[in-house]
Order: C-alpha cells, then structure tokens, then sequence
C-alpha cells in the first residue's frame, strides 16, 4: 500500500496508534486496567445523573450543568479509551482513515464541552455567591438550556474547523500516529506540506478555546473569594466555598493536564511524554470527577443515603 516515504492522501487508507507496551504479560494488566477505569468511568457518571433526575433536591442549575458534565465526560471516555481497550485486547494498533478523523472530530467536541461546562459552572458559582438574590431570576431554566446549547455549538465549530484542516491535507510522511488515539496536533504532525497556517489557526482556536474560559474561571473565582472574605462568620466562609470545592477540584485536574498537552503537542516530539498527559485527562479527570463530586459535595452525599 505505501510504496514512498511521502504518501498521497488517496494511499494512506489506515495510520497505526502507539502501542503503551509491547510486553504480552504487561499488556493484559493494561487491559484490565483500563477495562476497570472505563467501566468505573461509566458508571459513577451514570450514578451521579440518576441522582439528579430522581432527586428533587438536585433539580437546580448547579446540578443541571454537573448532570450535563457527567453525560459529556461519559462520551468523552467513549471517544478514545474503547478502542485502545480493543486493540490491547486484539493486539492491533490500527485505525483507518475514516475512523481516525470520526475519532479526533468527537474528541474534540467533547473536550470543547467539558471546557465550556466547566466555565458556565465557575460562572454559576460566581452568581450565586455574589448575587444571591438575584441568582434564580438570572440562571432561570431558559437561560441554562440556552447556555449549553451554546456550549454544544461552539463545540461543534471548533471540531469542524479542525476536521477541516485535517481534510485540507494532501500527503502523509508517516502513518504512525505518536498517541494512543488520533489526537489532532499529531495527526497533522504527520502532514508533508507546510502546517505553518495549520498551526496558526489551531494556537488561535486554542487560546480563544482554552486560554479564555481559563481566564474566565480565574475571574470568576477571585470575585467569589473576595465576596466570601467579607462574610463576619467562619462557618458562613465554609459553607459558602464548600460548593466550589467540588469543581475547583475537577477544573485543575482537567485544565492542569489538558491545555498543556493540547498546545504543546504541537512542537513537543516526546511521544510517552504525551501520552501520559493524554491519559490523565481523557482518562483519569472523567473517572474522578463522579468520587470529586461525591466525596467532596454534601447534597450529593445526602442524596446518595437517602
């Protein structure tokens, strides 16, 4: 099939993913492993959003956008961990064209809506604090449907714009893909013409994408600590912050391994480097995020014994 180490887009009908170990004995513990993370993953998120519906105690916009954060982090673990699942399983490592541009769409329209969630809920949070009397009048039911459809649209442009890139290029110099799934900034890594604009737009669409919500948070969050200090009681500080604990824990382990990742994989050619950071947030942020939310949040504790 490839006859040139510079491949015409028409040739190159598959890419090969890294493999984290090519020890037969090391492989099943991986196996296992990742079987057991993709499952717990599964099903604490599941848990976390049967306790929101049921629970009437739940049905508020804080809990509505961490029920939308756990159906986004379910889809977002599908993306990826699956099919290294089955390829540690079939001892395969690969994934044809089609299926890796199916794969890197949907990995980055989960991972644009776990980034806008995670800043409609900072935003929440700034809200109630801050404003209290005006929160339910503001964050009404329109106004949270409306945010996360906005976050589903903008999701959406950033994977086809990327998806458009990826189409745009014509010639391959290898089909070995430095990851564990078809991560965007290595797929083009692979391209044999000139990325330079290719790279421009994805810095920018990272920093519009990534940077701002992140500037947004901090924002958001120095508004809400200066609003809790001036708060005469102790306890009064505690109560108010123990509802920001929860996602001030998910968004530092997902920002602190995601955006580093994302922007540095582009000039960054130190493969196991990567794909230690790609899993810990495609990974392990989904799968601690139900034990964050409920070792960490009274109601949903509650909601849990009863």
């Amino acid at each position: 099939m490839f006859n040139n180490n510079v491949e015409n887009l028409t040739d190159v009908l598959e890419f090969h993913l890294i493999a984290l170990s090519e020890d037969p004995d090391l492989q099943f513990l991986l196996f296992g492993l990742f079987l057991s993370v993709y499952l717990v993953t599964v099903l604490g998120n599941l848990l976390i959003i049967i306790l929101i519906i049921f629970d009437s105690h739940l049905h508020t916009p804080m809990y509505f956008f961490l029920s939308n954060l756990s159906l986004i982090d379910i889809f977002f673990i599908s993306t990826t961990i699956p099919k290294m699942i089955v390829g540690i399983r079939m001892h395969s490592r690969v994934i044809s064209y089609a299926g890796c541009l199916t794969q890197m769409s949907l990995f980055l329209l989960f991972v644009c809506m776990d980034d806008m969630i995670l800043t409609v809920m900072a935003c929440d949070r700034f809200l109630a604090i801050c404003h209290p009397l005006h929160y339910t009048v503001i964050m009404n039911p329109q106004v949270c449907a409306i945010l996360i459809l906005l976050s589903f649209f903008v999701s959406v442009f950033d994977s086809q714009v990327h998806n458009l890139i990826a189409l745009q290029v014509t010639c391959f110099k290898d089909v070995e893909i430095a990851n564990f799934f078809c991560h965007p900034s290595e797929v083009l890594n692979l391209a044999c013409t000139n990325t330079l604009s290719s790279n421009i737009v994805i810095y920018c669409i990272g920093v519009i994408l990534g940077i701002f919500p992140v500037l947004g948070i901090i924002f958001f969050y120095v508004k809400i600590v200066f609003s809790i200090l001036k708060i005469p009681s102790s306890s009064g500080k505690y109560k108010a912050f123990s509802t920001c604990g929860s996602h001030l824990s998910v968004v530092c382990l997902f920002y602190g391994t995601g955006l580093g990742v994302y922007l540095g994989s582009v000039v960054s050619r130190c493969p196991r480097k990567n794909v230690v950071a790609s899993l810990m947030y495609t990974a392990v942020s989904p799968m601690l995020n139900p034990f964050i939310y409920t070792l960490r949040n009274r109601d949903i504790s509650n909601a849990l014994k009863r």
